[in-house]
């Protein structure tokens, strides 16, 4: 199966949803109108990422609230899949999560609550409990992660192991850990024999928090397809071939050779 993907790279206006929304639309065309059949937004893009003063204003219900039912609605114009990530509600009133999701023209398919919360994030979220089955469109098997959990490479062979075949980072990554982010994004695909989609923030929030960019997409041997630069919106769109990730799990068979009892049994030791 082959299907043409955009990394979706944006700056945002702090707690502006109106702004913010208007602008992944006019992005979102934009890889529509390259062929684009699966568009990926950074993490929390329709808030900002540093607005823990109105975390809990700004989060929203899924499915219900405004940034879902837009991402439904524009996967049911263009026939696409949207993904990205919000500030959610939880059940319990007051208590939300930085959650990834990915919908179609159908609803939303699936969704994902942070797991791994990076220093502060520990204030502002409740943490992840679970990490979900890929989600299944044709042959695509997607797995969600956000952010830090990008250096998490157990979470992401767990989702291999599970049928992923490609994994979405959504990000708010800062600039100065760009050598992580370098790194760690081809080597989560190189490891699994997978693509990585490791979509990222531009710009400064709140002259605190300064984003990276340098979005990506990775393809199953580690080659970087297309990265943006640091400050730019951008809209990267590239063609993706799943055959690519059964070749490199044969070039470098990591899968194959993985002894899981051993690996499963020391785990249970810690």
């Amino acid at each position: 199966m082959k299907i043409k993907v955009a990394a979706v790279q944006m700056n945002c206006v702090l707690r502006d949803v109106d702004a913010n929304l208007a602008l992944a639309e006019k992005l979102l065309k934009e890889a529509v109108d390259q062929g684009a059949k699966w568009v990926i937004f950074p993490e929390l893009f329709n808030t900002g990422y540093w607005v823990p003063k109105e975390d809990v204003l700004l989060a929203e219900d899924i499915p219900g609230g405004r940034t879902t039912q837009w991402m439904i609605e524009q996967a049911k114009k263009y026939q696409i899949l949207v993904s990205g990530c919000i500030m959610a509600n939880n059940k319990n009133p007051g208590i939300i999560t930085d959650t990834a999701l990915t919908v179609n023209e159908n609803g939303v398919m699936g969704t994902y609550d942070k797991v791994h919360l990076w220093d502060n994030e520990e204030l502002r979220f409740q943490n992840g409990s679970k990490v979900p089955e890929p989600i299944q469109y044709g042959d695509l098997r997607i797995g969600m992660q956000i952010c830090y959990e990008i250096g998490f490479p157990d979470i992401s062979r767990l989702l291999t192991l599970k049928g992923a075949n490609v994994i979405i980072y959504p990000a708010a990554f800062g600039r100065a850990r760009y050598y992580v982010w370098d790194i760690q994004s081809k080597a989560r695909a190189l490891e699994n024999g997978i693509y990585v989609i490791a979509v990222n923030r531009a710009g400064v929030d709140d002259n605190t928090v300064f984003l990276g960019g340098h979005s990506r997409i990775v393809a199953p041997d580690g080659s970087v397809l297309c990265e943006a630069e640091r400050d730019e919106d951008k809209v990267l769109v590239a063609e993706i071939d799943l055959d690519k990730c059964l070749e490199a799990r044969r070039t470098v068979p990591y899968l194959r050779d993985l002894n899981k009892p051993l690996v499963k049994s020391e785990w249970e030791k810690i």
